[in-house]
């Protein structure tokens, strides 16, 4: 293990500090986990287990000294929303073949696909989700009753309005005074552990002053075990495997881009050390979705808020991950039932406050005031998240910008008349000022383009001069459909007694004309190299 270039030069005194960062990270991602766990329809001891065996393993076989692994806010609507239509051991077959996609994209270097996907999608759909969070902490805020989890906003909304008249005082009254928590402690006392201390004071306070008149860990879900559950096979079937590798490929596929995009923030962080492999990093969280749901975890990725902490603390290597796993996993053994009295209304606000910083509220009115394509991806995006799915918003959200960059890349085909060079007038025609005419074409020739390029045969060929050159230096792109448009420009040229001569044309790009045959029908006297 220490032969990990992650692990170059550790000495003593970095595992102090590694120490201290695991411990400080450990306190922040205990009430995380639970709390991502309840909000994603399971128990809160499957968000502990996800902790202490997606963080370790992240840590020791990930690509990135930083990383924290765990469950995230991102996930929470595609889970709930599994558990809700499958169930719960579903979820963790989801969670498996999850695993699986993202070890084959570590292997087949997909991580440099992910940079593709546009800001506009990403920032909609993370938005979307912040919104299903916040939202979905209301009935825990008001303490209301006999609300029934729905796979829809509007129905989740409908329920929360029916019921609306079970409010419970107490649970507002707990969780406001989370919310003064976490809304004063960082200014009387910045370096405490925030999120704790604000599940702390409220459970407390709820304990003192008025007793079981609010929802706790222990009414609602019986109690935290205290140990790590045994080894379990779920039960995987071809119909099930149809049924959830879609789920499953978004689970991974936002799993790649979340903790891709922590490693880079991490790298940014701390610019005096090797940056991240990518590839090693998606094996590594592959692994760890692979093996955490076998003990019952829920789909993990790469925490950017932890990790963030983490290198705030001090780390300096995955070994302040491994420590974060290892105090999360004395917590569970020692202090696990203790956490049956915390309310249910004391982590509405940890999530509230989780949602409104992963909102990406100013990016997002930066995009939406552009008025531009990108404004309608990211709304199309953001509203489909939150009122269909996850799935279906990121489909339409990449196909709408893929059709805005066509759109976009459409016009940028130039074709220009150029002035003849005298080598050209020497090599191509005794009186080349009347048997001469150049265009310059700049830019991609491909089946975006190709629609314009035909709408200007006539224009092109309608000249007085019996032979036209056109110069295709500055071609940048060329493909299947741009070839057959050259084609038929071609064929045009033939029909009226033009000659087309092409100069210049980029090495790559006569090996295509060859392959499909247009290098013949242009003719070898037709290509030359002034």
């Amino acid at each position: 293990m220490f032969k990990d270039q992650r692990y170059l030069h550790y000495n003593a005194a970095g595992f102090r500090r590694d120490l201290i960062a695991g411990i400080t990270v450990g306190i922040v991602a205990i009430p995380l986990g639970m709390a991502f766990a309840i909000a994603s329809g399971v128990k809160p001891e499957y968000g502990l287990y996800t902790t202490i065996i997606a963080g370790l393993i992240v840590a020791l076989l990930g690509g990135s000294r930083f990383q924290i692994a765990g469950p995230t806010g991102a996930f929470i609507p595609i889970l709930l929303a599994i558990v809700l239509q499958y169930g719960y051991e579903d979820l963790l077959i989801a969670g498996f073949l999850a695993g699986v996609f993202l070890v084959i994209m570590g292997l087949l270097g997909v991580s440099n696909l992910i940079h593709f996907v546009p800001r506009s999608v990403t920032i909609g759909f993370t938005a979307g989700i912040a919104i299903i969070i916040f939202t979905g902490q209301f009935q825990n805020f008001f303490g209301l009753t006999g609300v029934e989890k729905k796979e829809f906003f509007h129905e989740s909304m409908s329920e929360i309005i029916r019921n609306f008249h079970t409010v419970n005082t107490y649970s507002i009254l707990t969780a406001i005074i989370g919310l003064l928590v976490i809304f004063i402690l960082p200014k009387l006392a910045p370096k405490v552990p925030l999120l704790l201390i604000a599940l702390l004071i409220p459970t407390v306070c709820s304990i003192v002053f008025f007793p079981g008149k609010v929802e706790t860990i222990g009414t609602a879900f019986g109690g935290i075990p205290q140990h790590l559950p045994s080894l379990h096979f779920p039960e995987i079937t071809l119909s099930k495997l149809v049924t959830l590798w879609q789920p499953a490929l978004i689970i991974a596929a936002l799993g790649a881009i979340e903790s891709l995009l922590s490693a880079v923030v991490a790298d940014g962080m701390k610019s005096d050390v090797p940056k991240h492999d990518s590839k090693k990093e998606l094996f590594g969280q592959g692994i760890a979705n692979i093996i955490t749901p076998l003990f019952g975890g829920i789909p993990a990725t790469g925490a950017i808020a932890r990790t963030a902490t983490n290198i705030g603390s001090g780390a300096v290597s995955p070994i302040s991950g491994v420590v974060q796993s290892l105090f999360v996993l004395a917590f569970l053994l020692l202090f696990a039932p203790y956490a049956s009295y915390i309310p249910l209304a004391a982590m509405a606000p940890i999530l509230m406050f989780v949602a409104w910083n992963m909102s990406s509220r100013k990016a997002f009115i930066q995009i939406l005031s552009l008025r531009s394509g990108d404004s309608l991806v990211l709304l199309t995006t953001f509203l489909l998240t939150i009122f269909l799915n996850l799935t279906i918003a990121v489909e339409v959200g990449i196909l709408l910008a893929a059709l805005s960059f066509l759109r976009k890349m459409s016009g940028s085909l130039e074709i220009k008349e150029s002035k003849l060079t005298d080598v050209e007038k020497f090599k191509l025609a005794d009186d080349a000022q009347n048997e001469l005419i150049k265009y310059k074409m700049s830019g991609p020739l491909f089946f975006g383009t190709a629609k314009s390029f035909e709408d200007r045969y006539v224009e092109l060929l309608n000249v007085k001069q019996p032979t036209i050159i056109f110069d295709l230096k500055n071609l940048t792109a060329l493909d299947a459909t741009g070839e057959a448009a050259l084609s038929a420009l071609l064929d045009e040229a033939h029909r009226s007694n033009k000659r087309l001569i092409f100069k210049k044309v980029p090495a790559e790009k006569v090996n295509l004309f060859k392959r499909s045959g247009l290098y013949e029908k242009i003719g070898k006297d037709n290509f030359f190299m002034l």
